[in-house]
């Protein structure tokens, strides 16, 4: 313990012993800080481009090392759903960290988040957090650095109806009219579209391994020709107005699959329906299918370039440390002639360096602030030696996100020791203050009364 923390503590002691005042000291601990990498997306999911922020933050302790990072959305562009899907689909990103040092590698933070039900327009939810980590055995300095960040869409295995409604997804050319049909029959989400106009048409484009078209069947209905991807699967017409047998329907039946298609290779299609009569046709949903799809194709991806230079953070991770306590055998006080200067000495010929996790110091250089973690400290009696065990010295470029410079509770750096020292002194004086005037009082008043008798 230097002089001058003997002073101010004897000090303190003394002031506490008299009643007066009561210091606990508070040393900080291990700061955490964090850097901003900036990303613009561009392509499948991302459109024209979304921007995303990531705050990486590395996290050291013993025996193991992490990397968090946080994404959000940056702009009012999103990434978007490319078509519609079943709930559970997930939107997966991963970032790059090099780490170079006593640890060398790359560690790769990933994260998924499962989205609601899609339709072509709804916007993705980002994962709350990426992270990954890996085993620390060894001791030393370690760089992060974060590079890059990629982003892929899986969509979820299931189905999807897209109803009949106006709804801008499904194109219609000819003579289509709406119509509400709760009272009288269960289509799908009580409505349909209807047409008697010969070669009136309906398209959709999907993204999905299979379709199926469902309207009414009942009796004397146009015959409807379906093409995928702008042609024929088969030459016949599907006829809505018989049965599976070929038999005429007799009354109406609601919400049937009047086709399916094969099974599609995963990826962009259209389903066109063509009246081919001057005939009432039915038009109620297309319900798409997503099979199994392990790896989403390029298309549902995102690239993602990095646009800042987020700079780095070195982690120094020393071996186990003692702190060596007050010997309390030790009656010495103060010299009351020792005016020593808390401030560094430029003689001294070993002046605190700030690379030493062992040297009580907080230094800011170059284009670094560094930070050195303390042990937290208490009032004891005891004169065994304690120890630190592993710490992490962290060393933060001028672009992090949050500068630390002190400990966790503050984010603010104790600069020079004589601020809270002449704080304290401040408040001694004070309080010394009150007590003289209060005895001096007592005194003219005990002698005036004294008087008076």
């Amino acid at each position: 313990m230097s002089r001058w923390r003997k002073a101010v503590t004897a000090a303190a002691v003394g002031m506490a012993a008299s009643g007066g005042l009561v210091v606990t000291s508070s040393i900080p601990s291990q700061a955490e800080a964090s850097l901003v990498a900036k990303y613009r997306c561009t392509g499948g999911v991302a459109g024209s481009g979304v921007d995303l922020e990531a705050r990486v933050t590395p996290q050291v302790t013993a025996g193991r090392m992490d990397v968090r990072w946080d994404v959000s959305y940056k702009s009012l562009q999103k990434f978007g759903s490319p078509g519609f899907f079943p709930e559970g689909s997930s939107l997966h990103l991963e970032g790059v960290v090099d780490v170079s040092g006593a640890w060398n590698g790359q560690l790769r933070p990933r994260g998924d988040q499962a989205q609601a039900q899609l339709v072509p327009g709804s916007y993705l939810e980002l994962p709350e957090g990426l992270s990954d980590g890996a085993a620390l055995d060894r001791t030393g300095t370690i760089r992060f650095e974060p590079r890059g960040l990629t982003l892929k869409f899986t969509p979820a295995e299931g189905d999807v109806k897209v109803n009949s409604d106006e709804s801008s997804e499904i194109e219609y050319t000819g003579s289509w009219n709406w119509k509400y049909t709760a009272p009288t029959y269960d289509d799908h989400l009580k409505d349909i579209q209807w047409t008697e106009g010969l070669d009136a048409t309906a398209k959709l484009d999907f993204l999905g391994t299979k379709v199926a078209y469902i309207g009414r069947r009942e009796q004397n209905l146009g015959k409807i020709r379906v093409k995928i991807d702008g042609e024929e699967v088969t030459s016949g017409l599907v006829q809505p107005g018989k049965d599976s047998t070929g038999a005429d329907v007799t009354g109406t039946k609601t919400q049937e699959v009047l086709w399916t298609s094969p099974q599609l290779e995963y990826g962009p299609h259209r389903i066109e329906i063509t009246n081919t009569e001057s005939k009432l046709a039915y038009l109620d949903a297309f319900q798409v299918f997503i099979s199994d799809v392990p790896e989403p194709p390029q298309h549902d991806r995102a690239t993602c370039t990095l646009q800042n230079d987020p700079g780095a953070i070195d982690v120094t991770v020393p071996g186990a440390t003692t702190t060596p306590t007050d010997d309390p055998t030790d009656t010495s006080s103060p010299d009351p002639s020792d005016t020593g200067d808390p401030t560094d000495d430029p003689t001294d010929p070993n002046p605190p360096n700030p690379q030493d996790p062992d040297d009580d110091s907080h230094a800011i250089g170059g284009d670094r602030v560094i930070v050195v973690p303390y042990a937290s400290t208490s009032t004891s009696a005891s004169s065994t030696p304690k120890s630190t065990g592993p710490t992490a010295t962290r060393y933060y470029r001028a672009q992090v996100a949050n500068t630390p410079s002190g400990g966790v509770e503050t984010g603010v750096a104790p600069g020079e020791e004589q601020a809270p020292v002449g704080l304290m002194a401040g408040g001694m004086a004070l309080v010394m203050g009150s007590a003289g005037g209060g005895l001096l009082l007592r005194r003219r008043r005990a002698a005036h009364a004294g008087g008076a008798q």
